[in-house]
């Protein structure tokens, strides 16, 4: 989208990042329509973001047909989609499948990543999942890959990270039990890289904002289910509660700014 000033003058938006994840696509009415229904808002935006990523669980199963379906529903293979989607896997989806039915390559077994240029700034989509875990991890080559694609960026084009597995606990027994391995890796890799603005991540089905290894990590809140906090009672997933989406906002200064919502 254009740049915007703020009343103030002071800083100005760079770039605009729609963000949803979990959509845990089954075949099941239930779950095509939740993911039909944040599509319908964003696809109606008046002002289009610069992108949408879709930070895994897109399959429940990994079967070629949910990601047919995924396909359909998201505008990656007709090209009807108003901005560009940007996706990358969870502990759910199923690599080859993931390459051939969504993405239109052929089916393979290795790590999908993926280096986006966008106006103001760059988005890696990485794969932190480990095929037949639900644990997760950014292992040797999807790291060596990262400081790759960075190094391939122009001096000073900030870029944000996008993952499933956040790399810090949430405090919640679910999400916490299938972390984001060997987070030391990544943290090394910070520290070389000041050009990552931030870290973008779901599985744990709510939306929540930390900090590691000096960046803001923004946990994209689920469109298929919403995770209850140990606080608010026994039952862990609300099925019922609103879908929901996050917009992510880069100003000038390389600070991320996120808004969440939910679509009713």
């Amino acid at each position: 989208m254009e740049p915007l000033a703020d009343t103030s003058g002071r800083h100005t938006t760079v770039l605009v990042l729609a963000h949803i994840s979990d959509l845990h696509l089954d075949g099941t009415a239930r779950a095509t329509e939740r993911a039909r229904r944040v599509r319908d808002r964003l696809w109606e935006l008046p002002v289009p973001p610069d992108a949408l990523l879709v930070t895994g669980d897109i399959a429940d199963h990994g079967t070629e047909a949910e990601y047919e379906e995924a396909a359909r529903l998201l505008g990656l293979r007709d090209g009807t989609a108003p901005f560009p989607v940007l996706t990358c896997p969870g502990n759910h989806d199923s690599r080859a499948p993931y390459r051939k039915a969504l993405l239109g390559r052929p089916a393979a077994d290795g790590p999908v990543n993926s280096a986006h240029v966008l106006d103001g700034g760059a988005v890696l989509m990485c794969d932190s999942s480990i095929p037949g875990r639900d644990d997760g991890e950014l292992d040797a080559e999807t790291c060596a890959w990262i400081e790759s694609a960075l190094d391939g960026l122009d001096d000073g084009l900030p870029a944000l990270l996008a993952f499933h597995h956040p790399p810090v606990p949430l405090h919640h027994p679910l999400p916490d039990s299938y972390p984001l391995r060997d987070p030391e890796r990544l943290a090394a890799l910070l520290a070389r890289r000041p050009q990552v603005a931030g870290l973008i991540t779901g599985h744990a089905h709510t939306p929540a904002a930390t900090t590691f290894a000096g960046r803001p990590v923004l946990v994209g809140p689920g469109v298929t289910w919403t995770l209850r906090l140990p606080w608010e009672g026994e039952q862990i997933a609300d099925r019922n509660a609103p879908v929901g989406l996050a917009f992510h906002v880069l100003d000038d200064e390389g600070r991320l700014t996120s808004h969440f919502r939910v679509v009713m």
